[in-house]
């Protein structure tokens, strides 16, 4: 039995008809640039995560970068974030000029540490980024206490965790801005890039219309330096298509992350979650010592894992040594011993099962 990390051809099948008649009517219409199927999906997402505006922009990446800009980050501006996640956020931050701060992670839920948050503020700090990693919430209400009490900008990484939410409210719907990714394995994934900006302030999202759009308003006049960042139409179209299923998706991801926790509890550190949040497990990441021998042992069973992530943000080579006395334990430990196991709607029992044992005999 092959198991792939996520099963893209399988949701294909399953959604085709109303993918391919969405994609067919986009062609016919041959408005490809910020057109009518955009301009709908924003629309419906933005009423979906209950936010009143909603810009469709290239990729996570972009939206990360753009929300930093139309918050006014500038040269120099402390910004904090965790170290134990995905490169673009990092990317945004230096992108801009500014400066990152790291924080460690909860080993509980691989989100930032709020216990550490205060004592890493200062004179020059202007924004938090905190990251709702592999599609847990981290809880938005203490943070937002901690940033309003220091009269900072928060910027969420919801790329991971698009229909996540914290005591009921969606992820990204609380700070200035709300980032995400539509890379094809997310759980909300186009069929290419693509990336979502929300926002609940009218002077933010004036900015982020004009900086995805070339600093334009009006064609050909540029009022300030903009980039060519725009969801495409075809992408837009079968996003549309695939949010009516969203709800349904992350109950299924879910249901079967519930299952492998069950099969897996007392033979590795399984994900927790905070019963005022709801995790929707864009992947599934345990820890353990013999990582490596566990997935050495996955791998010849034909079944995919992945490690997310490998090397921590203040490790990477880009920043040089800049970041090398830091100490960060919790970040360091995951990196070593953490590991996802494939995981999609479509996924079922008995791979589930197949997957766990695989693991079981790879540890006794």
């Amino acid at each position: 039995m092959s198991i792939p990390m996520v099963d893209l051809k399988q949701q294909y099948q399953n959604l085709r008809k109303e993918i391919d008649q969405a994609v067919n009517e986009a062609l016919i219409n041959a408005h490809y640039i910020l057109g009518p199927n955009v301009q709908a999906f924003e629309q419906e997402a933005a009423d979906y995560l209950g936010v009143k505006h909603a810009i469709g922009v290239a990729s996570g990446t972009d939206a990360l970068h753009l929300a930093l800009l139309a918050c006014d980050i500038k040269p120099g501006d402390e910004i904090i974030t965790p170290a134990f996640t995905f490169i673009a956020t990092l990317e945004a931050i230096l992108y801009c000029g500014a400066t990152p701060v790291f924080i460690d992670i909860d080993p509980d839920n691989f989100n930032l540490d709020l216990m550490q948050l205060e004592s890493l503020i200062n004179k020059k700090t202007k924004a938090i980024i905190p990251v709702h990693l592999y599609g847990n919430p981290v809880n938005m209400i203490e943070l937002l206490h901690i940033a309003d009490k220091h009269h900072l900008q928060v910027i969420e990484d919801a790329a991971q965790s698009f229909g996540a939410r914290w005591e009921q409210r969606q992820t990204g719907s609380f700070a200035s801005c709300g980032c995400y990714s539509f890379y094809p394995s997310k759980n909300l994934g186009a069929y290419g890039d693509g990336g979502l900006l929300v926002t609940n302030s009218d002077t933010i999202y004036e900015d982020l219309i004009v900086l995805r759009n070339h600093g334009s308003y009006t064609r050909y006049h540029h009022e300030k330096l903009g980039y060519n960042s725009r969801l495409d139409e075809i992408q837009a179209a079968i996003l549309r298509v695939k949010l009516r299923y969203i709800d349904q998706f992350n109950q299924q991801r879910h249901a079967a992350a519930q299952y492998y926790s069950q099969l897996l509890h007392s033979l590795v550190k399984i994900p927790q979650e905070d019963p005022r949040g709801q995790h929707i497990y864009h992947q599934y990441t345990m820890l353990h010592p013999k990582r490596d021998q566990i997935q050495t042992a996955l791998h010849k069973a034909n079944i995919a894992s992945a490690i997310y992530y490998p090397i921590p943000l203040h490790r990477q080579a880009l920043l040089g040594n800049k970041y090398h006395a830091i100490h960060l334990p919790n970040s360091d430990i995951a990196s070593l011993q953490c590991l996802s196991l494939p995981i999609f709607p479509e996924l079922t029992h008995e791979q589930i099962e197949t997957i766990c044992t695989t693991i079981k005999q790879a540890i006794s």
